[in-house]
């Protein structure tokens, strides 16, 4: 059986390991069960995300890790033109299935069929302006993910969601959205799965929702987004726990 892990807020808190997340993966694979990473985070590579794992002391295969990139990446055709507001890795998983890219402000706007946006640490007015004349001269809109923020050891940084509203606002477009809690990401990691028991996530309103979608059980950790001192949740969790390591330990 597979348990479903959300990173950001669960497995690490930007680059600072959750305490005990190691521990806890360990245990679950001891125990013969599979792991698999599952991220909205559209910015690193797939590499990038392994290379962080080892670090952190999670090594896991390349099949293990699903990211959001991922998703977006299969609702793109070979040889389409797509204007993209995002990062090395979601430009990877694009370019991987064979889309033509184009850089915001290195060509005519015009003449990109779709616009990608995922998470953009260089996200700025003139970004803005290409992805919103791309998308009033007739280009779809894709996303990454809805999330607002994402949770670091510092607080709530502003996420891929933030720039969505940006550009969907200005561009006068409805986003496709691939990664959680949507049904790009669900199909996907269907695929590479297996059986799920359980999904474990901090945010309700995309980890919850995401287990609604797959039809698993939801286990709420306190590490990210969610405060311990939270009120009642939509979806409410089937399981929680103050972080991944005491969510194994009450549930195996």
């Amino acid at each position: 059986m597979t348990w479903l892990l959300d990173c950001d807020g669960v497995i690490w808190l930007a680059d600072t390991p959750v305490p005990k997340a190691a521990e806890a993966v360990d245990r679950l694979r001891r125990l013969g069960e599979r792991v698999v990473f599952l991220t909205n985070n559209s910015w690193p590579r797939r590499a990038d995300h392994l290379a962080k794992l080892e670090q952190m002391g999670m090594p896991a295969d390349p099949e293990d890790v699903v990211t959001s990139a991922m998703a977006a990446a299969r609702l793109v055709k070979a040889q389409e033109r797509l204007l993209v507001l995002g990062g090395p890795g979601l430009h990877e998983e694009l370019e991987r299935a064979g889309a033509v890219l184009i850089e915001p402000g290195s060509g005519d706007a015009t003449e990109a069929e779709a616009v990608v946006v995922g998470i953009d640490l260089n996200f700025d007015f003139s970004r803005l302006a290409a992805a919103t004349t791309a998308l009033r001269g007739g280009a779809r809109l894709i996303a990454t993910n809805e999330d607002a923020t994402f949770p670091t050891a510092a607080g709530l940084l502003p996420g891929a969601g933030s720039i969505l509203a940006a550009v969907a606002t200005a561009g006068g477009r409805q986003p496709l959205v691939a990664g959680k809690p949507h049904q790009p990401i669900a199909d996907l990691v269907r695929q590479l799965a297996g059986e799920i028991r359980l999904m474990v996530g901090d945010r309700p309103s995309t980890d919850g929702r995401f287990a609604s979608v797959l039809g698993v059980p939801f286990g709420l950790v306190l590490t990210g987004v969610t405060a311990p001192d939270h009120g009642p949740i939509e979806p409410s969790p089937d399981h929680e726990a103050p972080d991944l390591a005491a969510l194994v330990e009450q549930l195996l």
